[in-house]
């Protein structure tokens, strides 16, 4: 499987045409010692086939690097659609919309499921998910603003108004409430297998970045969409679509009613934590963005891509200094009300 796979995929067909799923660590020395865990993708996976969340089943891991050079599980192949676009352009309007509340509500039932209901209670820290964050995205965005041009012998340089956002994200007055559920780390519509012909979700795939953390933070990526199109400067930069603006595309839902299909579901109500957890998922999506821009600037990414999204990173940073500014008003109105 090539789209999006940072950890090798195969498919395997057994003598009988059965078909299987094998993912393993990449060869070689790895970069980073957290990233490419499959035996954390394998345990979550296997517990969480006790439970209502749609997975695929697994059938063994194997730790031995002698049998086909790195770690590796197998899991089942799930037959279905995987969709890069999330406006799901090739649907009809009916089914739009029922495969984005399906992934909503997926989603949902994933958070209601207790780490230890599953034997998973050491899977992450019960707290603390923010700082945690915010402290790993600080480090990062240090080392890569320092990265400079082999060519132009500029450095790449901080993202705009980065010290401003880190004051305003490590403010414990305006965080959101701690929680803390399993997180799945990169949900999007694009990591869901829908049935192939039917409207709803049968699993959820790569699962490399799972924790125990706060739930905004899937919700918030998952609706990225909707975010972006609200931007006239993400819609400048290709960085948002006009098709999520309301009444655009036949079919899709609005921003407010995924939130209310996810807060009836997962027992929580997020509506007063959005945009903070919004505009720190733009926050970390402009530092992974530079450090695509420092790659090019090392010349260790050459493509084409690679450059755009090096003139796309300040002004999406400058998306995610709105979404802070709006925050900041509408914790300021939540505190006048609170004081009548």
């Amino acid at each position: 499987f090539g789209y999006g796979q940072s950890n090798p995929t195969y498919l395997l067909t057994s003598s009988d045409k059965q078909q299987y799923v094998l993912r393993k660590k990449p060869p070689g020395k790895l970069l980073s010692k957290t990233a490419h865990k499959v035996e954390r993708e394998y345990r979550i996976l296997h517990a969480l086939e006790t439970t209502d969340v749609p997975v695929p089943k697994t059938y063994c891991l194997c730790e031995d690097d002698t049998v086909i050079g790195t770690a590796f599980y197998i899991m089942e192949f799930l037959d279905g659609r995987i969709i890069e676009d999330p406006c799901l352009p090739d649907v009809s309007p009916e089914h739009r919309k029922e495969m984005w509340r399906s992934a909503v509500t997926t989603l949902a039932k994933f958070h209601r499921v207790a780490p230890a209901s599953v034997n998973l209670a050491s899977y992450g820290k019960a707290d603390g998910f923010y700082d945690r964050q915010l402290a790993t995205f600080n480090t990062i965005q240090d080392a890569q603003a320092k990265a400079v041009d082999i060519e132009s012998n500029e450095p790449v340089g901080k993202i705009p108004h980065f010290d401003d956002m880190v004051a305003f994200f490590g403010n414990k007055a305006t965080q959101p409430q701690d929680r803390s559920t399993f997180v799945h780390g990169d949900y999007k519509i694009d990591n869901v297998v829908f049935h192939k012909t039917e409207p709803k979700v049968i699993g959820i795939l790569d699962w490399e970045m799972s924790t125990i953390g706060h739930p905004l933070s899937d919700l918030s990526n998952l609706l990225t969409p909707f975010t972006t199109a609200d931007s006239p400067v993400a819609r400048s930069i290709g960085r948002g679509s006009e098709t999520f603006l309301p009444g655009n595309t036949p079919g899709l839902p609005t921003k407010q009613q995924c939130i209310e299909w996810y807060r009836k579901v997962a027992g929580w109500d997020p509506r007063p934590d959005m945009t903070w957890g919004e505009a720190f998922g733009i926050y970390r999506g402009s530092i992974i963005m530079q450090g695509i821009a420092a790659r090019y600037a090392l010349r260790q990414a050459s493509s084409a891509r690679a450059q755009e999204y090096a003139v796309q990173m300040r002004p999406f940073a400058t998306v995610g200094w709105d979404l802070v500014q709006q925050c900041q008003k509408e914790r300021a109105k939540q505190g006048s009300k609170a004081k009548l």
